[in-house]
Protein backbone atom coordinates (compact mmCIF):
# COMPACT_ATOMS: atom_id res chain seq x y z
CA UNK A 1 0.00 0.00 0.00
CA UNK A 2 1.02 3.52 -0.48
CA UNK A 3 2.46 5.62 2.32
CA UNK A 4 1.83 9.21 2.05
CA UNK A 5 2.52 9.78 5.85
CA UNK A 6 3.30 13.49 6.16
CA UNK A 7 2.72 14.51 2.91
CA UNK A 8 0.50 17.02 1.61
CA UNK A 9 -1.59 16.46 -1.42
CA UNK A 10 -3.34 18.78 -3.99
CA UNK A 11 -6.20 17.51 -5.34
CA UNK A 12 -8.37 19.75 -7.83
CA UNK A 13 -11.76 19.38 -8.66
CA UNK A 14 -12.02 16.97 -6.17
CA UNK A 15 -15.39 18.03 -5.04
CA UNK A 16 -17.05 14.72 -6.63
CA UNK A 17 -16.63 11.85 -9.01
CA UNK A 18 -13.04 10.65 -10.12
CA UNK A 19 -11.57 13.95 -8.22
CA UNK A 20 -13.56 12.85 -4.85
CA UNK A 21 -12.64 9.33 -4.97
CA UNK A 22 -8.81 10.33 -5.37
CA UNK A 23 -8.39 12.62 -3.03
CA UNK A 24 -10.32 9.77 -0.37
CA UNK A 25 -7.53 7.21 -1.75
CA UNK A 26 -4.60 9.92 -0.70
CA UNK A 27 -6.34 10.53 2.10
CA UNK A 28 -6.04 6.94 3.19
CA UNK A 29 -2.54 6.47 2.14
CA UNK A 30 -1.86 9.04 4.87
CA UNK A 31 -1.48 12.40 2.94
CA UNK A 32 -3.46 14.98 4.48
CA UNK A 33 -4.99 16.01 1.14
CA UNK A 34 -6.48 19.88 -0.01
CA UNK A 35 -9.71 19.20 -1.49
CA UNK A 36 -9.71 21.88 -3.96
CA UNK A 37 -12.76 23.04 -6.16
CA UNK A 38 -14.61 26.03 -7.26
CA UNK A 39 -16.53 26.70 -3.94
CA UNK A 40 -14.93 26.08 -0.86
CA UNK A 41 -19.02 24.73 -0.05
CA UNK A 42 -18.63 22.12 -3.08
CA UNK A 43 -15.42 20.49 -1.22
CA UNK A 44 -17.35 20.04 1.91
CA UNK A 45 -18.85 16.33 1.44
CA UNK A 46 -15.38 14.62 0.16
CA UNK A 47 -13.84 16.60 3.14
CA UNK A 48 -16.59 15.25 5.77
CA UNK A 49 -15.83 11.89 4.53
CA UNK A 50 -12.38 11.69 4.77
CA UNK A 51 -12.43 12.86 7.97
CA UNK A 52 -14.91 10.83 9.34
CA UNK A 53 -12.85 7.87 7.70
CA UNK A 54 -10.14 8.99 10.01
CA UNK A 55 -8.28 10.76 7.13
CA UNK A 56 -6.91 14.82 7.29
CA UNK A 57 -8.25 16.75 5.04
CA UNK A 58 -9.43 20.10 4.20
CA UNK A 59 -11.70 22.18 1.33
CA UNK A 60 -10.31 24.68 -1.03
CA UNK A 61 -12.03 27.46 -3.21
CA UNK A 62 -9.95 28.00 -6.57
CA UNK A 63 -11.22 28.74 -10.18
CA UNK A 64 -8.13 26.81 -11.44
CA UNK A 65 -7.79 29.18 -14.46
CA UNK A 66 -7.54 32.18 -12.50
CA UNK A 67 -3.42 32.58 -12.03
CA UNK A 68 -4.57 34.71 -8.76
CA UNK A 69 -6.86 32.37 -7.41
CA UNK A 70 -4.68 29.68 -8.01
CA UNK A 71 -1.08 31.28 -6.64
CA UNK A 72 -3.07 32.36 -2.92
CA UNK A 73 -4.65 28.62 -2.63
CA UNK A 74 -0.92 27.21 -3.28
CA UNK A 75 0.52 29.66 0.03
CA UNK A 76 -2.16 29.31 1.67
CA UNK A 77 -1.96 25.18 1.55
CA UNK A 78 1.80 25.35 2.18
CA UNK A 79 1.61 27.87 4.61
CA UNK A 80 -1.26 25.95 6.48
CA UNK A 81 0.03 22.57 6.13
CA UNK A 82 3.58 22.84 5.79
CA UNK A 83 4.61 22.11 2.10
CA UNK A 84 2.98 20.76 -1.10
CA UNK A 85 4.48 17.17 -1.96
CA UNK A 86 1.69 16.10 -4.45
CA UNK A 87 -0.16 17.64 -7.38
CA UNK A 88 -3.60 15.85 -8.96
CA UNK A 89 -4.45 17.90 -11.78
CA UNK A 90 -7.79 16.84 -11.71
CA UNK A 91 -10.56 19.73 -12.26
CA UNK A 92 -12.49 19.25 -16.15
CA UNK A 93 -15.05 20.37 -17.70
CA UNK A 94 -17.15 19.35 -21.19
CA UNK A 95 -18.61 21.52 -23.60
CA UNK A 96 -18.83 18.66 -26.23
CA UNK A 97 -20.44 19.81 -29.89
CA UNK A 98 -19.78 19.37 -33.47
CA UNK A 99 -17.14 21.41 -34.41
CA UNK A 100 -19.68 23.68 -36.49
CA UNK A 101 -21.43 24.07 -33.47
CA UNK A 102 -18.74 24.40 -31.15
CA UNK A 103 -18.89 28.67 -30.05
CA UNK A 104 -15.26 29.96 -29.14
CA UNK A 105 -16.62 30.06 -25.65
CA UNK A 106 -17.20 26.36 -25.41
CA UNK A 107 -13.64 25.91 -26.54
CA UNK A 108 -11.55 28.61 -24.25
CA UNK A 109 -13.56 27.20 -21.51
CA UNK A 110 -12.43 23.61 -22.32
CA UNK A 111 -8.71 24.37 -22.62
CA UNK A 112 -8.53 27.14 -19.97
CA UNK A 113 -9.35 24.65 -17.27
CA UNK A 114 -7.67 21.26 -18.39
CA UNK A 115 -5.05 22.94 -19.74
CA UNK A 116 -4.46 26.17 -18.02
CA UNK A 117 -5.56 25.24 -14.83
CA UNK A 118 -2.84 22.01 -14.96
CA UNK A 119 -0.20 24.54 -15.94
CA UNK A 120 -0.74 27.15 -13.19
CA UNK A 121 -1.37 24.16 -10.36
CA UNK A 122 2.02 22.93 -11.82
CA UNK A 123 3.78 26.10 -11.88
CA UNK A 124 2.91 27.11 -8.37
CA UNK A 125 2.88 23.19 -6.54
CA UNK A 126 6.61 22.43 -8.16
CA UNK A 127 8.47 25.40 -6.60
CA UNK A 128 8.07 23.63 -3.34
CA UNK A 129 8.64 20.12 -4.55
CA UNK A 130 12.19 21.78 -5.90
CA UNK A 131 12.83 22.81 -2.58
CA UNK A 132 12.08 19.18 -1.04
CA UNK A 133 13.63 17.36 -3.56
CA UNK A 134 10.79 14.81 -3.68
CA UNK A 135 7.37 15.28 -5.77
CA UNK A 136 4.48 13.63 -7.44
CA UNK A 137 2.39 15.17 -10.43
CA UNK A 138 -0.07 13.44 -11.68
CA UNK A 139 -2.93 15.07 -14.11
CA UNK A 140 -5.64 13.33 -15.91
CA UNK A 141 -5.68 12.80 -19.41
CA UNK A 142 -8.38 10.83 -21.46
CA UNK A 143 -8.64 8.48 -23.88
CA UNK A 144 -10.87 11.07 -25.80
CA UNK A 145 -7.07 12.49 -26.59
CA UNK A 146 -6.87 9.88 -29.32
CA UNK A 147 -9.60 11.69 -30.46
CA UNK A 148 -13.80 11.59 -30.31
CA UNK A 149 -16.79 12.98 -32.34
CA UNK A 150 -17.99 15.99 -30.88
CA UNK A 151 -15.17 16.63 -28.39
CA UNK A 152 -12.64 18.44 -30.31
CA UNK A 153 -12.05 20.98 -27.68
CA UNK A 154 -11.86 17.98 -24.79
CA UNK A 155 -9.75 15.86 -27.15
CA UNK A 156 -7.32 19.16 -27.77
CA UNK A 157 -6.97 19.46 -24.22
CA UNK A 158 -6.36 15.91 -22.87
CA UNK A 159 -3.43 15.88 -25.72
CA UNK A 160 -1.81 18.61 -24.39
CA UNK A 161 -2.25 17.02 -21.34
CA UNK A 162 -0.32 14.47 -22.34
CA UNK A 163 2.80 16.43 -24.25
CA UNK A 164 2.98 18.86 -21.06
CA UNK A 165 3.56 15.72 -18.80
CA UNK A 166 6.50 14.54 -21.06
CA UNK A 167 7.72 18.00 -20.97
CA UNK A 168 7.15 18.58 -17.39
CA UNK A 169 8.82 15.19 -16.56
CA UNK A 170 12.05 16.14 -18.26
CA UNK A 171 12.39 19.53 -16.74
CA UNK A 172 11.38 18.42 -13.42
CA UNK A 173 13.48 14.79 -13.37
CA UNK A 174 17.12 16.30 -11.65
CA UNK A 175 15.14 17.52 -8.54
CA UNK A 176 13.66 14.14 -8.05
CA UNK A 177 10.18 15.12 -9.06
CA UNK A 178 8.16 12.55 -11.10
CA UNK A 179 5.51 13.69 -13.08
CA UNK A 180 3.04 11.03 -15.27
CA UNK A 181 -0.50 10.93 -16.74
CA UNK A 182 -3.35 8.76 -15.79
CA UNK A 183 -6.01 8.51 -18.97
CA UNK A 184 -9.11 7.04 -18.10
CA UNK A 185 -11.76 5.27 -20.32
CA UNK A 186 -15.60 5.52 -19.80
CA UNK A 187 -15.54 5.85 -16.22
CA UNK A 188 -19.81 5.95 -14.69
CA UNK A 189 -19.36 9.28 -12.71
CA UNK A 190 -22.56 11.83 -12.13
CA UNK A 191 -20.71 13.83 -15.09
CA UNK A 192 -20.86 11.32 -17.94
CA UNK A 193 -24.69 10.84 -16.48
CA UNK A 194 -25.56 13.69 -16.95
CA UNK A 195 -23.56 14.46 -20.48
CA UNK A 196 -26.20 11.22 -21.31
CA UNK A 197 -29.24 13.09 -20.26
CA UNK A 198 -28.12 16.65 -21.76
CA UNK A 199 -27.57 14.55 -25.22
CA UNK A 200 -30.88 12.47 -24.48
CA UNK A 201 -29.40 9.24 -24.48
CA UNK A 202 -30.50 6.36 -22.12
CA UNK A 203 -27.36 6.35 -19.80
CA UNK A 204 -27.97 2.65 -19.21
CA UNK A 205 -27.81 2.18 -23.11
CA UNK A 206 -24.68 4.27 -23.22
CA UNK A 207 -22.84 2.07 -20.52
CA UNK A 208 -24.20 -1.08 -22.12
CA UNK A 209 -22.87 -0.04 -25.52
CA UNK A 210 -19.61 1.47 -24.04
CA UNK A 211 -18.93 -2.09 -21.82
CA UNK A 212 -18.86 -4.13 -25.32
CA UNK A 213 -16.02 -2.13 -26.49
CA UNK A 214 -13.84 -2.84 -23.02
CA UNK A 215 -11.50 -5.70 -23.13
CA UNK A 216 -12.31 -6.47 -19.38
CA UNK A 217 -16.53 -6.37 -20.49
CA UNK A 218 -17.24 -3.62 -17.28
CA UNK A 219 -17.38 0.17 -17.22
CA UNK A 220 -14.86 1.51 -15.07
CA UNK A 221 -14.78 3.15 -11.46
CA UNK A 222 -13.68 6.62 -10.05
CA UNK A 223 -11.50 3.75 -7.37
CA UNK A 224 -9.78 2.28 -10.74
CA UNK A 225 -8.32 6.02 -11.48
CA UNK A 226 -7.80 6.55 -7.78
CA UNK A 227 -5.67 3.49 -7.40
CA UNK A 228 -3.39 3.77 -10.42
CA UNK A 229 -2.84 7.65 -9.21
CA UNK A 230 -1.99 6.19 -5.68
CA UNK A 231 0.66 3.60 -7.22
CA UNK A 232 1.97 6.71 -8.97
CA UNK A 233 2.41 9.01 -6.04
CA UNK A 234 4.37 5.66 -3.83
CA UNK A 235 8.07 4.85 -3.50
CA UNK A 236 6.94 1.81 -5.78
CA UNK A 237 6.51 4.13 -9.07
CA UNK A 238 9.73 6.45 -7.96
CA UNK A 239 11.27 5.42 -11.36
CA UNK A 240 8.30 5.64 -13.58
CA UNK A 241 7.88 9.43 -15.01
CA UNK A 242 6.90 10.86 -18.38
CA UNK A 243 4.38 8.16 -18.86
CA UNK A 244 0.65 8.10 -19.97
CA UNK A 245 -1.18 5.62 -18.24
CA UNK A 246 -4.69 4.73 -20.10
CA UNK A 247 -7.14 3.23 -17.29
CA UNK A 248 -9.76 1.66 -20.02
CA UNK A 249 -10.44 -1.44 -19.07
CA UNK A 250 -7.96 -2.81 -22.22
CA UNK A 251 -5.20 -1.91 -24.77
CA UNK A 252 -5.52 1.77 -26.08
CA UNK A 253 -2.96 4.44 -27.38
Amino acid sequence: MTDLTGKVAVVTGAARGIGAAIASRLARDGATVAVVDLEPELTKPTVEAILASGGAAVGVGCDVANEGAVRAAAERIAAEQGSIDVLVNNAGVTRDNLLYKMSALDWDTVLDIHLRGSFLWARHAQQHMVDRRWGRIVSLSSTSALGNRGQANYATAKAGIQGFTKALAIELGPFNINVNAVAPGFIETELTKATAERVGVDFGKLKDGAKAGVALRRIGRPEDVAGVVSFLCSEDSAYVSGQIIYVAGGPRG
